[in-house]
């Protein structure tokens, strides 16, 4: 710390060529005694040549504090003329000086020595002010005063500086002994030791003071801030460890610290994978910092706890055995061959390639064909755990990937939650009724379950409660649907849509024989020796009471069959039955509840036997045309959709274009209104495969002309004639052996979609490969009775083709 000296009475004489020592990082003031440590060669050259002479040297600031040879651009113009006062050699070759401000010199030029630098200067005696005015007056007060506050605001001010200043009344020195202690950059104090009258330095001084008050007070305040959080900490610390101590004597333990151990051995146990792990251990490094009855530390414990729990790295053991996984999808379900064929072909893969992704499947069907219980099968058949998720009517998206954890009462979603319920991260997962899932202003499930289903993605689903990745891509997924028309297009395209159409008839004989007899007869209490079942009671229950392509109406009245039976038996009936044969059912579960579907009675003219599709199976559907006299108009009744009615109107141009060729006058639609009606017309009717049974039925009346009562059809026209595909083939070929059917008349282009039907099914069916109206018709129409041959044109042999199903031996 520079110190004041007081002013000697003699004045002091300074020579015209000085040694220079250039200083790095510091100005020296006239009177002010500060020690210098000197370690370049030439500036010790220049101590040395100044005690060896007057012992005054001249001591300038650099203009740039890295320079280490500075030259004379290198140095200010403006320095101080200082004696030395003490000399010391230390043992690292450096010296220490004590030197002493004298006075003010400029430099004016500077000598050729090669060891040193020499200058000429001229000295800058101290101006006294001729008289003492208000402003210099003021302005010493306010410096004596700001150099006082600052050291009462933490200024590292000795305080003989601040009584040496108090007691200083030579304004110039004033103003170099408070710039010697404001701690000033180079520039700063160079511009001060340049300004040579009092009056302007302590201006600049003034100014410089004010300023360092400002930031003193700021800083004291910063500073009493952070005491007072600092001292609330320090408080809540000594309380915490007072209750630590409390915990202690009442055998308490630190029950934190002992729940983050346990956490950190489950975590080593379940073996996360590196990345997951890095997050799982910053956490749990927040854990320990925080409060243990904060809010937060419950929700951070809440998500340690999904992430312990989780199954990383647990997975179960595929049954790679192909004859016993092909035995039990036998032993749980009666056909379904082309299912039962995809899985074992997974297995056949698995058992090649062990890394290898899992299908997704989706089995689309009416309901109560097996979907469900075909994925339990599934699972038992591979080995794995069985995880059912039912998506109809979810509509929040938060479903499927959680809720973030910053919601109260956040949970993860659906997905992630079912491989917690599983233990496994490859379980059997199905995803019930994927064609029912809504979406509203909370999301789209089907959009989120995009990620789930997508193999090239899942294997880094990221549940927005966990925010890390988890690999789906072990996961079997399996969905399940009524119809695809409404699920999304993108989530369609990533499943492989295998299909189950109804059963028939000797498929429920056997399944209920294998299968829902058995499982009743366990839920009453029976055994088979105390009930048992008649095929032909069950073939009577399947044709009165219910109609179906599913199983549930069909265990359902079995299930009441079991009921009335296992009453009789618990009340000691002694006339209870031990085996149910078809007249006791009317008794037992009241009349048929269902009229069978049947053919008409005799050949009629002007209606025509189609074949339809529904969700829960196929039927049968009579088409009605009436020709009247009238003014050329068409009138549809039956609940009839807008595609029926369009093919009604294509029918009848097609009629209209053939007038002449079937013996129609020009005439005859201008007088005469012909009227279409499906029967049962409180149900809704609509589709595309109506249109050549809509045609017969039409040529039957205009011609006057019977449709043979045994022959059903299906197909779409054009105008032109032509007859288009259909769907639900193996559906509508149920419903016409159902109602009694013998012949058949199918689009010639589902030719090989029939070869995929087992022939049991096709036993008893004439089947005929139309392509044409005039095929349909050539089938279809009975001859006129007067000729006995057919009035029509003749049918093109090409689209009909007979395929007859021969009835199979009996063995």
């Amino acid at each position: 710390m520079a110190e004041e000296l007081r002013k000697d009475d003699e004045p002091v004489k300074i020579p015209e060529a000085l040694p220079v020592l250039p200083l790095r990082d510091v100005v020296i003031f006239p009177f002010m005694i500060v020690p210098l440590y000197v370690s370049r060669e030439r500036s010790i050259k220049a101590v040395d040549q100044a005690l060896s002479e007057s012992r005054m040297i001249l001591l300038v600031a650099q203009r740039k504090q890295e320079d280490e040879d500075p030259g004379a651009d290198g140095v200010y113009a403006v320095g101080t003329v200082a004696v030395i006062m003490r000399m010391l050699k230390l043992p690292d070759g450096r010296i220490r000086v004590l030197v002493q401000g004298l006075s003010r010199a400029r430099i004016t030029g500077f000598d050729d020595v090669p060891t040193h630098m020499q200058a000429r200067i001229e000295a800058l005696p101290e101006v006294e002010p001729h008289e003492r005015t208000l402003e210099l007056e003021a302005l010493m007060r306010n410096v004596k005063g700001a150099l006082e506050r600052s050291a009462g605001l933490g200024k590292p001010i000795s305080p003989e500086v601040v009584v040496i200043a108090n007691n200083m009344e030579e304004p110039g020195r004033l103003a170099d002994l408070a710039a010697s202690n404001l701690e000033l950059k180079v520039e700063g104090a160079q511009e001060i030791l340049e300004a040579v009258t009092p009056l302007e330095r302590l201006r600049r001084v003034h100014d410089l003071v004010t300023k360092e008050l400002e930031v003193l007070a700021m800083q004291q305040e910063i500073s009493s801030q952070a005491k007072g959080e600092m001292d609330r900490s320090q408080r809540e610390f000594f309380l915490r460890q007072q209750l630590k101590a409390i915990q202690g004597e009442l055998g308490e333990g630190n029950e934190l610290a002992e729940e983050v151990a346990a956490m950190r051995d489950k975590i080593a146990k379940a073996k996360i994978p590196k990345p997951v792990q890095e997050e799982v251990d910053r956490q749990i490094k927040k854990l320990e910092r925080m409060h243990p009855d904060s809010a937060e530390t419950a929700t951070l414990r809440n998500w340690l706890d999904w992430m312990v729990g989780l199954p990383w790295s647990k997975a179960t053991k595929d049954n790679l055995d192909l004859k016993e996984a092909q035995r039990i999808l036998d032993e749980d379900h009666y056909g379904l061959e082309k299912v039962k064929e995809r899985i074992v072909e997974y297995l056949a893969v698995r058992k090649l390639k062990e890394k290898s992704k899992g299908p997704l499947l989706c089995f689309v069907g009416p309901p109560g064909v097996g979907k469900t219980s075909l994925g339990r099968s599934i699972a038992r058949a591979l080995g794995r755990k069985f995880v059912r998720l039912s998506l109809g009517g979810v509509k929040d998206e938060a479903e499927v990937r959680g809720h973030r954890r910053t919601y109260v009462g956040a949970m993860p979603g659906r997905i992630i939650q079912g491989l917690n319920q599983a233990g496994s991260n490859n379980p059997v997962f199905m995803l019930d009724e994927v064609d029912k899932i809504g979406a509203d202003y909370r999301g789209d499930p089907s959009s989120a379950l995009l990620e789930v289903l997508d193999p090239e993605q899942n294997f880094s689903f990221r549940d927005h409660y966990l925010a890390v990745p988890f690999d789906l891509s072990t996961v079997l997924f399996i969905c399940t649907a009524n119809l695809v028309d409404t699920i999304q297009p993108a989530f369609l395209d990533r499943m492989e849509v295998i299909r189950l159409a109804g059963y028939t008839e000797e498929e429920k004989v056997e399944i209920a024989k294998r299968h829902l007899v058995p499982k009743q007869l366990e839920e009453h209490g029976l055994t088979p020796e105390k009930l048992a079942f008649a095929e032909s009671t069950i073939r009577s229950i399947i044709g009165g009471w219910t109609r179906e392509a599913g199983l549930r109406n069909l265990e359902r009245e079995i299930a009441g069959v079991v009921r009335k039976v296992a009453r009789k038996v618990a009340e000691g009936d002694p006339k209870a039955p031990t085996k149910v044969s078809p007249a006791m059912l009317p008794k037992l579960i009241g009349a048929p509840k269902v009229l069978p579907d049947e053919v008409l009675a005799q050949d009629e003219v002007g209606t025509a036997t189609g074949l339809a599709w529904t969700p829960t199976g196929g039927d049968v559907l009579f088409v009605e045309a009436q020709v009247m006299k009238g003014r050329g108009q068409l009138q549809l009744t039956g609940h009839l959709g807008e595609v029926m009615k369009e093919s009604a109107q294509a029918a009848l141009s097609w009629a209209r274009a053939r007038a002449k060729a079937w013996g129609l006058g020009e005439s005859y639609f201008q007088k005469h209104d012909l009227h279409v009606h499906v029967p049962e017309g409180a149900i809704p009717k609509d589709g595309p495969s109506a249109g050549v049974t809509m045609a017969t039925a039409m040529l039957s009346a205009f011609t006057n002309r019977k449709v043979r009562r045994n022959v059903a059809m299906t197909g779409e026209i054009t105008l032109r004639g032509h007859v288009l595909p259909i769907g639900g083939l193996k559906e509508k070929l149920l419903a016409a052996k159902r109602a009694g059917i013998t012949t058949l008349l199918v689009p010639k282009k589902n030719q090989k979609e029939l070869e995929e039907i087992p022939a049991l099914l096709r036993r008893g069916l004439e089947i005929h490969f139309v392509e044409s109206v005039d095929d349909v018709l050539g089938h279809a129409l009975l001859p006129t009775a007067k000729s006995g041959r057919r009035s029509h044109p003749p049918a093109r042999r090409a689209g009909g083709r007979r395929a007859t199903a021969r009835p199979a031996k009996k063995r």
